[in-house]
């Protein structure tokens, strides 16, 4: 196939730098959707940075694993800040102080929705972006509706997935799921409103970021999580026996984060199912992210054109196999839909010729770390000399150690290869690798936080193949001083990548 003409989307139409950070790594006593993300957009600002990439934002399981959410759609009720809801009269400054007393977002969220629904509210007081609920809900019915029933189910049976719960709800008979939703009123209530305030405070701040000349930069994880309302609302998109059980689940191969592989545990999507209707759950999905982002990766995108499927029963990934994706496929079909959809393709670990030439047929950009580049070959694509101007540079990703970490934990003669490399001796790493990815010809360069902050191992935000201590790192204020945005924005000066 010949290569197809689409727009370049506008972030991604001049030079520009990009900081990683993940919202929940923000401080935020009562979350960070409001004064803390605000806080951070205005120093990226004034550091000159006008990419702020993240990674998924919906909610998650106990392991806070942002790529196995609970649902595709909905956004993370924990990224809520209830200050808001306080400034509407929902809560009183009492009930908030309660919170850091352990009154649980839950609780608070109960008395905020029966008062919303209610009305019992600031009487006498207009507040225009409450007006916008039932707009909202018919806007999201396509998901909406069942995930409320979802999770107020998880609430009922919190223990093992929906595969355990009573076969009638298991399997949607629609009976058993009216009976639960009249006996859950209250709970449905809240769940919604959760979403409808997630979203009034994402669309403020992304409003917010777009008149400071910051974009936002999301993430779409290729597969979604067996327990999550996509797979128990829509089993027919999915590989599945007929009580539910994946019948072949997603991973890798052995490859550079992991010498063993990786088993997911996802289930593979039925995408011969998903054809049929061409795609229609996954134009759903890019659409509600065009809502949110300015910008989005899809992660791991090589599974478009081959994916590694696992028999669910086996635990060692590497017996699986590679299957042929849908590639041409699905991508015309999202591109038909969206023209101007701003995708990026997470094109790291095996890749080969028929995944890049599939990422170059549709013209999307990729993504270079320079921390995989000192393997000892000068035509490595990682090394900044081998780099394309449409692609994306980063010095590592969330995946990766710190790029201090990195450094430091190298051997005696990789670490002198790097140094030779850039010129330095690495005693100022990781700025060394950060001034070589704002030099590169790349048009995004991306820094994670804790590169900026010269932070060591300890700020890892995620060790692939691990199930323990992950998406813990919080940010402190005080690192964010203004001798780094000036230290940064000097930098981007140089290498003409200054809004």
């Amino acid at each position: 196939m010949s290569e197809v003409s689409r727009p370049c989307p506008t972030a991604l139409q001049a030079r520009r730098a990009g900081v990683l950070l993940h919202p929940t790594c923000l401080p935020g006593q009562y979350g960070v959707l409001g004064s803390s993300a605000r806080r951070f957009m205005d120093f990226l600002a004034e550091a000159g940075v006008s990419v702020w990439q993240m990674l998924p934002v919906g909610p998650t399981h106990r392991d806070l694993s942002p790529y196995q959410s609970l649902s595709a759609y909905a956004g993370s009720q924990d990224l809520i800040d209830l200050e808001d809801l306080l400034h509407w009269g929902l809560l009183t400054d009492a009930e908030l102080a309660g919170f850091s007393n352990d009154t649980s977002r839950k609780a608070l969220f109960e008395l905020a929705a029966g008062r919303f629904h209610r009305g019992d509210y600031a009487p006498g007081v207009d507040y225009p972006e409450l007006s916008g609920y039932e707009a909202f809900i018919r806007h999201n019915s396509f998901w909406l509706h069942d995930y409320a029933l979802f999770q107020a189910l998880r609430e009922d049976y919190p223990v093992d997935g929906w595969q355990s719960w009573p076969r009638p709800l298991r399997d949607r008979e629609p009976a058993a799921l009216q009976a639960f939703a009249q006996q859950r009123q209250g709970t449905l209530e809240r769940i919604r409103f959760e979403q409808f305030v997630f979203f009034h405070q994402w669309h403020n701040l992304r409003r917010y970021g777009n008149e400071k000349g910051l974009y936002l930069f999301g993430d779409i994880p290729i597969f979604v999580a067996h327990d999550s309302a996509d797979v128990w609302s829509r089993r027919d998109q999915f590989k599945l026996d007929p009580d539910g059980a994946a019948i072949v689940v997603a991973g890798v191969p052995p490859d550079y984060f992991s010498p063993r592989g990786q088993h997911w545990g996802n289930p593979i999507y039925d995408w011969s199912a998903m054809a049929v209707d061409g795609f229609r759950w996954w134009l759903d999905r890019l659409g509600m992210q065009r809502e949110l982002f300015d910008i989005i990766r899809l992660d791991h995108f090589r599974g478009l054109q081959a994916y590694w499927e696992i028999p669910a029963t086996d635990p060692e990934p590497v017996n699986g196999c590679w299957v042929s994706g849908p590639g041409q496929s699905f991508l015309s079909a999202c591109f038909e839909a969206f023209p101007d959809l701003p995708l990026v393709a997470e094109n790291l670990g095996i890749i080969g010729a028929e995944v890049e030439n599939l990422r170059h047929d549709f013209q999307l950009p990729g993504m270079t770390v320079l921390q995989f580049g000192f393997d000892g070959s000068p035509h490595n694509p990682h090394l900044p000399h081998n780099h394309k101007a449409w692609d994306l540079v980063y010095t590592g990703t969330h995946d990766n150690d710190t790029t201090l970490g990195w450094y430091r934990s190298l051997d005696e003669r990789t670490r002198e290869y790097v140094n030779r490399y850039t010129g330095h001796t690495g005693s100022d790493m990781p700025w060394e690798l950060i001034r070589m990815a704002m030099a590169s010809v790349s048009v995004l360069a991306v820094v994670p936080l804790q590169d900026l902050l010269a932070l060591d191992s300890d700020a890892r935000f995620n060790t692939p193949g691990t199930a323990q201590g992950n998406w813990l790192w919080q940010l402190s204020w005080d690192s964010c001083t203004p001798a780094l945005a000036s230290r940064l924005r000097h930098l981007l000066g140089l290498y003409g990548r200054l809004p």
